[in-house]
């Protein structure tokens, strides 16, 4: 374990990376040539505009009011100022509730820290059993650790008392976070204003008819089983190349404004480009001219997809955007089940429009297990063979690793200061290093399993985020080797002995975790609020795309909450604070220093800056408060694993009541809160509806909802949009092609009543006559 000048050398090297950030963004954000890259948020919402030209060349670019340099720490007591109600209005309820993660982490870590500190800190201390071992190198940090307490000593009571306590702390504190969320949610979903996604379902697996197309099976479906609700439908078209060919638009449009530019600056040198990829090698030729052209031969290409999609039957996809007339029509028609064979009309709530990821609609249904389970497998190799590139690194970030890579290198590494900067702060950012590729490969895989909304695909990206960081950053630092050592290791032990080899590395590997909280939660986070390559790039697209007011606006990028990777590293200091709660409580400040620094971090970006995607209501709360549930039982069962091997095997089993009771309160929780995250009371609905009829009775749904769901390459002015099934525009007899059996409530009436054969009817499942 590191000494205390290794870890005291890794925070100032830190702490002062942390600053320089903060110092950097204090400055950068007052210049006024900097405003959309810092206070994006306030421009799209149109409350700031730009500088106007009276204020003189030098004051558009540079803040020359020096009053404002002596308060340049004076957007921290801002970001905390704005009210939570405001908050939510402001920025969404998602960005909220995502902020009272770290809340949620000063409100658990904050007692417990004080409580172990206070009991098990001088318990740990005064153990004396690192001293009287010879030959054994230790230094002060592990005389707090519980390495410190002799085995067999009656001191692991205390232990074992204070990890109950952190247990009924933790419950407590998840439960009124739980309650306090579910409330904040319908809450929400009763004050929100119209969207289409409340009146609207997505329909999914439709099946082949022989005498209808999709659209007419769709309207036919819905016509006769709600008759009373159904107001119309728009049915999801396979527009991927479309899609791919109108993004390649775009780029050349870039291209194009951009050589217009620099024609425009010097009018006797027109620009030039060469032919081959990127314009690096190929003929040389007018650079105007030839994206013009390009572009020209590619609107072609785009008109003549747009017509093979809209003429194609094969085009159209088994799925659609059903809309009704009322809540609580959507309502009982997404949460209820649409046939008896459950497999098909399956019905969902549709996500708002701008949460659709529209590429997984083409994917037929029957695919969907399929390509689940092939990223099944191939995450769970994604996982372990990840150890070893990770392995790698850690052996080098090591002395004795480097010393047996680099022998030449062993008088320099000797050197006290080198010696601390190596084991204090560089394997913690090696760690970091190898981990910033794996978020683009998680969502990659979680796109091929076909998820149709943004929100779930960042939902499921997260949760393989989570399990990767459990394998590999935890478990994968604690036990050394290689992965696959690792791998048969676990495999042929058995699972009572899984624990034990855990739990018994979990103390010499504190110091490690501390580098790597001070890398990635205080370094890490003072760099995610300077914001160094959107600052770049909008200068960029400043400099030689920006003709217009347009054109500044759009090319600002207000970024995000990432909640795909955020939301799992919070979950991985959730873990480190409760594994070395009662085991080596010295990491714990480390863990409220990272949650608070990044509560007032994260307060003022989602307040100026974040502009989000999507917003789902909170909904992947449960997710959270499972994963926070994981965490808690998996520090109960490494806990069970350590003190087994001090010679407390059956004051051991004491512990054992813990995570049985802790799967029970997870349980209890799905059960009291979860529904509110998934479903939609009817109650509520009508409340809504009535309320809407009564303070807007000439309101016009048809009109609202006809664009709402119509794929985003067909609302471009170029394009004509896909018809839009009106139920009120069809006949209320609801005509079919279908020369078989009658198959319908309404025909049905009109057919012979003299024969005696029921037939089951394929849109109700009830018998109708012949």
């Amino acid at each position: 374990m590191a000494s205390i000048q290794d870890i005291g050398l890794s925070a100032a090297i830190n702490l002062m990376s942390a600053f320089a950030f903060l110092f950097a963004f204090a400055m950068l954000r007052l210049q006024p040539v900097n405003d959309r890259v810092y206070f994006p948020k306030w421009y799209l919402k149109g409350i700031r505009g730009s500088p106007t030209r009276s204020r003189g060349i030098m004051n558009r670019f540079v803040n020359l009011d020096w009053t404002t340099y002596v308060k340049f720490l004076n957007w921290m007591p801002a970001a905390l100022q704005m009210p939570e109600p405001e908050l939510i209005e402001h920025a969404g309820l998602d960005s909220a509730v995502y902020i009272r993660i770290y809340l949620l982490g000063l409100k658990m870590f904050v007692p417990i820290t004080l409580l172990a500190f206070g009991v098990l800190v001088p318990v740990n201390w005064t153990g004396e059993t690192l001293e009287n071992i010879d030959d054994l190198t230790f230094s002060n940090v592990d005389k707090l650790s519980i390495s410190n307490v002799p085995p067999g000593s009656p001191r692991f009571w205390a232990h074992i008392t204070m990890t109950y306590v952190f247990t009924l702390w933790t419950c407590y504190t998840l439960y009124m976070e739980y309650k306090a969320v579910a409330i904040m949610r319908l809450r929400h979903l009763a004050a929100e204003s119209r969207r289409p996604d409340q009146l609207t379902v997505l329909v999914r697996n439709v099946p082949p008819d022989p005498d209808e197309s999709v659209n007419e099976h769709v309207e036919h479906f819905f016509c006769v089983n709600h008759p009373d609700h159904y107001l119309c439908h728009q049915v999801v078209y396979n527009a991927n190349d479309l899609a791919k060919l109108v993004a390649q638009r775009k780029a050349l449009q870039n291209w194009l404004t951009y050589y217009e530019n620099k024609y425009e600056r010097k009018p006797t040198n027109r620009p030039t480009t060469k032919t081959g990829y990127g314009g690096f090698w190929g003929t040389t030729v007018d650079a105007i001219d030839f994206y013009t052209s390009k572009m020209e031969v590619l609107a072609e290409k785009v008109s003549a997809e747009r017509e093979k999609i809209m003429n194609d039957p094969k085009a159209i996809m088994p799925a659609a955007f059903v809309s009704f007339k009322s809540r609580w029509g959507t309502a009982v028609c997404a949460q209820t089940q649409q046939c008896h064979n459950p497999t098909i009309w399956l019905t969902e709530w549709a996500p708002e429009p701008r949460d659709v990821f529209w590429d997984n609609l083409a994917i037929p249904y029957v695919e969907l297990s399929i390509r689940r389970l092939l990223t099944t497998v191939a995450l769970f190799f994604l996982i372990f063979c990840f150890m070893i590139p990770i392995a790698f690194v850690q052996s080098l970030a090591n002395l004795e690793g480097i010393q047996k890579v680099l022998p030449f290198l062993k008088p320099v590494i000797e050197m006290k200061t080198v010696k601390s900067v190596i084991q204090g702060f560089l394997p913690g950012i090696a760690l970091k290093i190898f981990l910033i590729i794996l978020p683009t490969i998680l969502m990659t895989m979680s796109q091929i399993e076909g998820y149709t909304s943004l929100s779930y695909l960042d939902r499921r990206s997260a949760e393989k985020y989570f399990w990767f960081i459990i394998v590999n950053v935890f478990l994968g630092s604690i036990i050394t080797g290689t992965a696959f050592q690792q791998l048969k290791s676990f495999l042929e032990q058995p699972p009572t002995e899984i624990p034990k080899t855990v739990g018994v590395s979990i103390p010499m590997k504190a110091t490690f975790f501390i580098t790597y909280i001070m890398v990635d939660g205080w370094a890490g986070i003072a760099a995610e609020i300077l914001r160094v390559v959107p600052l770049v790039v909008f200068h960029l697209k400043n400099t030689f795309l920006v003709k217009t007011e347009q054109d500044r606006q759009q090319a600002m990028d207000p970024g995000h909450l990432d909640f795909a990777t955020s939301e799992p590293r919070i979950q991985f200091y959730f873990l480190l604070g409760l594994v070395y709660a009662a085991v080596a409580p010295i990491l714990l400040p480390f863990i409220i220093v990272f949650f608070a620094f990044s509560y007032v971090v994260f307060r003022h970006q989602v307040i100026n800056v974040y502009d989000q995607k999507y917003e789902s209501g909170a909904r992947y709360w449960p997710d959270v408060h499972r994963r926070l549930i994981i965490c808690l039982i998996i520090s109960q069962l490494l806990m069970m694993g350590l003190l087994s091997t001090k010679k407390l095997a059956k004051v051991t089993a004491l512990l054992l009541p813990q995570p049985i009771l802790t799967f029970w309160f997870n349980r209890y929780c799905a059960g009291r809160f979860e529904s509110a995250f998934s479903k939609f009371p009817l109650q509520e609905a009508m409340v809504k509806d009535t309320l809407e009829k009564a303070t807007e009775p000439n309101l016009n749904l048809k009109e609202y909802l006809k664009d709402a769901y119509v794929h985003p390459v067909f609302k471009g002015k170029d394009f004509d949009r896909p018809r839009v099934v009106d139920e009120e525009e069809s006949n209320p007899l609801v005509p079919t092609r279908r020369t078989s059996q009658v198959t319908s409530r309404y025909n049905s009436e009109a057919s012979s009543s003299n024969t005696a054969t029921p037939v089951a009817n394929k849109h109700t499942g009830s018998p109708g006559s012949m």
